[in-house]
C-alpha cells in the first residue's frame, strides 16, 4: 500500500505526476484553500502534506495528524507553518528556495517600471476612452537612470534585484543584517547602510526581507515620512512588513510618489483605500507565476516529500 501525500491546492501537473509514482494522491482540484476542518479531516491519514502559503499548519492541525512525516511547502517562504510544533511533532519541513529567484526579481522590477512609468495608470486612461493625443506633460514619471535603488533584504532575491538595476544604470544600496561578500559588492557596485540612509536617499525602495517578528510593519508611517516625496517603493516579500494603512495614507498625501504592491497585510484583504489611489499598482501575489517557475517548485515539493516518506533527509529541509 503506498503512503498517502494531501496536495491543499492545485499544483502543476508534473508535480502531481511525480508525486503519484510515489503516493497515493489526495489531490485538491477546486484551487481553493481548504477551511481548517476539511484540512484536518485530510490530514489525519497523510504521511506527507504539500501544502501552500494560504495553509496554516499549526499545533491543532499537527495534533490531529499522527502518521504526518513531512510538509513540504510549496514557497520559499514558511509563517504559515508552524516550526516548533512541526519540531515537537517530529514532522519535517521544506521550502522551495533558489528556483523561483528569478521570476521574483523580474516581477520585482515589472513593478517597479510599472510604478515610476504609471503604467496601470496610463492603461486604464486608454480603456476609458479619454486618449484624444499625445501630451507634453502627460503621465510623467520617474527617471531610472543614474537613480538610486535601495535594497531591503539582500539574500537571492534581493542581489539578483540590484543586478537588473545595474542593467539600467542605477546606483546601489541595501540594507541587511548581513553585509555581502566584498566581491559580490563590487559586481554590483552595491553599499551597505543603515535602514535610515537607504530610505532616506532612495530613489526606489524594493522590499526582499523574510516575515520575521522583527520585520512586521517593517514600514509605517515613521519610515514611510523618511522618504523621498519622490520615491516609489515595491513590495513583493510578505505582506505584513509593510503597514498599509500607513502606506495609503502617505500616497494619497503625496509624501511619496508611488507604491506597487504584490502582496499584502490581511491577504487576500486590501486596504479599501489602496483600490481607491491612482498612483499604486496592485498585484495578486504572482510574482514566482511562471509556467517554469511554479512547475519547478511543484517539483522539488514532491522530492521533498518523496525523500521525507523515504526515510532520508529532505534536500530543503528548513530548522526551527
Amino acid at each position: 500500500m503506498k503512503p498517502r501525500v494531501v496536495v491543499t491546492r492545485r499544483i502543476p501537473d508534473d508535480g502531481i505526476a511525480l508525486l503519484r509514482s510515489y503516493f497515493d494522491v489526495d489531490e485538491n482540484r477546486d484551487d481553493r484553500p481548504y477551511t481548517p476542518d476539511e484540512l484536518a479531516a485530510r490530514a489525519a491519514e497523510a504521511d506527507a502534506l504539500v501544502a501552500l502559503l494560504t495553509d496554516r499548519v499549526d499545533e491543532a492541525l499537527l495534533a490531529r495528524s499522527p502518521k504526518l512525516k513531512i510538509v513540504a511547502n510549496v514557497a520559499v517562504g514558511y509563517d504559515n507553518i508552524d516550526l516548533a510544533a512541526a519540531a515537537r511533532h517530529g514532522v519535517a519541513v521544506t521550502n522551495t528556495p533558489g528556483v523561483l529567484t528569478d521570476a521574483t526579481a523580474d516581477f520585482a522590477f515589472t513593478l517597479l517600471l510599472a510604478t515610476a512609468r504609471r503604467v496601470a495608470e496610463a492603461d486604464r486612461y486608454v480603456r476609458a476612452g479619454r486618449f484624444k493625443g499625445w501630451l507634453m506633460m502627460g503621465f510623467l514619471g520617474g527617471d531610472l537612470n543614474g537613480a538610486t535603488l535601495g535594497i531591503a533584504g539582500f539574500g537571492r532575491i534581493g542581489q539578483a534585484v540590484a543586478r537588473r538595476g545595474r542593467g539600467f544604470g542605477m546606483q546601489i544600496v541595501y540594507q541587511d543584517e548581513q553585509p555581502a561578500p566584498e566581491a559580490l559588492e563590487a559586481e554590483l557596485g552595491a553599499r551597505r547602510v543603515d535602514k535610515d540612509t537607504l530610505l532616506e536617499h532612495s530613489d526606489y525602495v524594493s522590499l526582499h526581507v523574510p516575515l520575521l517578528p522583527t520585520t512586521r510593519q517593517y514600514i509605517g508611517e515613521l519610515e514611510l515620512r523618511k522618504m523621498k516625496r519622490t520615491a516609489y517603493l515595491v513590495n513583493t516579500s510578505r505582506g505584513p512588513v509593510v503597514d498599509e494603512a500607513a502606506l495609503a495614507k502617505a500616497l494619497r498625501a503625496g509624501e511619496i510618489a508611488g507604491a506597487g504592491l504584490d502582496v499584502f497585510e490581511r491577504e487576500p484583504e486590501v486596504h479599501p483605500e489602496l483600490l481607491t489611489l491612482e498612483n499604486v499598482v496592485l498585484a495578486p501575489h504572482i510574482a514566482s507565476a511562471t509556467v517554469g517557475t511554479r512547475t519547478k517548485m511543484a517539483l522539488i515539493a514532491a522530492e521533498n516529500a518523496i525523500a521525507a516518506v523515504s526515510g532520508k533527509t529532505p534536500p530543503n529541509l528548513v530548522r526551527a
